[in-house]
């Protein structure tokens, strides 16, 4: 099985980096995605319970502050948002989201998730290439036993509970460009798997290790794929994104001036620019004083990638 295994080209790109791109005090960034069609970066700030988005070059940001903590969404097809709150899936219409300013708008209830589980909240979550919603849950006490699952919704199918093994912190949920495999992890393990992936059944298969991710201070959190098939991955405490090929090898770090990466993207409308969010959650006063912009995107172009648009959500009405 491929491990990650040392780059050639490690210590040359550890002197590359993203720079600032928007000054933000998130305590705990997350759910990183272009827009395309509102040519916009949207993310979450999770233990905020607060929904951005960003247009590069305007000075303010949209904030939509929601119900509850906003642990990952994803765009329609109607131009509606699928949010998943800590312990249900929701629908609300972008136009409501955009006219709220402070208040929290309308949201329509869709299904519960572990709603007899009170230890656990949706995480990590982004549509397959069908464009049905995939997302996993994490163990919210301080155990940290492995209790989350990861599921797929639709409007087709409802909720449908994947055959994955349970894990602490669901993270790293992301397709290939084929849509056939699947990629994801449990950070506390630092490991990435894949899996092969049915999105019509809902089935998994042929489980196995995708990479380790060394140092011992880096876990894996959310992941990209680009074009190209190579994965891209934030790792908490490491203040990088890496970049791994289609069979598992690093390939390339591209540092960040902030210890906790969360999330990569690409987006712009070249869909060359790599942007991430980050946290200061877990940072002492020492450490903020040190990464000021901890909480902040960051971002660069990257002219030899390519990234791939998430698919909207399905959300066509049922014949």
């Amino acid at each position: 099985m491929p491990t990650e295994t040392p780059s050639p080209f490690e210590h040359a790109d550890e002197q590359a980096s993203l720079t600032l791109a928007l000054a933000q005090g998130a305590t705990l960034g997350e759910g990183l995605q272009w827009h395309a069609g509102s040519a916009r970066w949207w993310w979450t700030d999770i233990e905020a319970s607060t929904l951005h988005a960003w247009t590069p070059g305007d000075e303010s940001t949209l904030n939509v502050k929601l119900p509850d903590r906003l642990g990952s969404f994803a765009h329609c097809r109607s131009g509606r948002l699928l949010l998943g709150l800590a312990k249900r899936l929701c629908l609300a219409t972008l136009a409501d989201l955009q006219a709220t300013g402070s208040s929290v708008p309308a949201i329509q209830s869709l299904v519960p998730v572990d709603p007899a589980e009170p230890r656990t909240r949706i995480n990590d979550g982004r549509t397959d290439r069908r464009g049905f919603f995939v997302f996993g849950t994490m163990n919210q006490a301080s155990d940290k036993r492995p209790i989350g699952s990861f599921y797929q919704y639709s409007l087709q199918h409802g909720l449908r509970r994947l055959a994955l093994p349970a894990v602490a912190i669901a993270n790293s949920i992301c397709f290939s460009p084929d849509g056939r495999t699947m990629y994801f992890c449990d950070t506390l393990s630092q490991a990435i798997m894949q899996c092969d992936y049915d999105a019509d059944s809902a089935q998994v298969a042929n489980l196995r290790l995708f990479t380790r991710v060394t140092p011992d201070h880096a876990w894996p959190d959310g992941s990209v794929i680009a074009a190209d098939g190579s994965l891209w991955n934030a790792q908490w405490g490491a203040g990088r994104v890496a970049q791994y090929s289609p069979d598992g090898q690093l390939m390339h770090i591209v540092g960040v001036p902030a210890t906790n990466t969360t999330c990569p993207a690409f987006g712009g409308d070249d869909f060359d620019q790599l942007m991430v969010t980050s946290a200061r959650a877990d940072l002492s006063r020492e450490e903020l004083e040190r990464l000021p912009g901890s909480g902040s995107l960051f971002g660069g172009r990257q002219p030899l990638v390519r990234g791939l648009p998430d698919a909207l959500f399905d959300d066509s009405p049922i014949a």
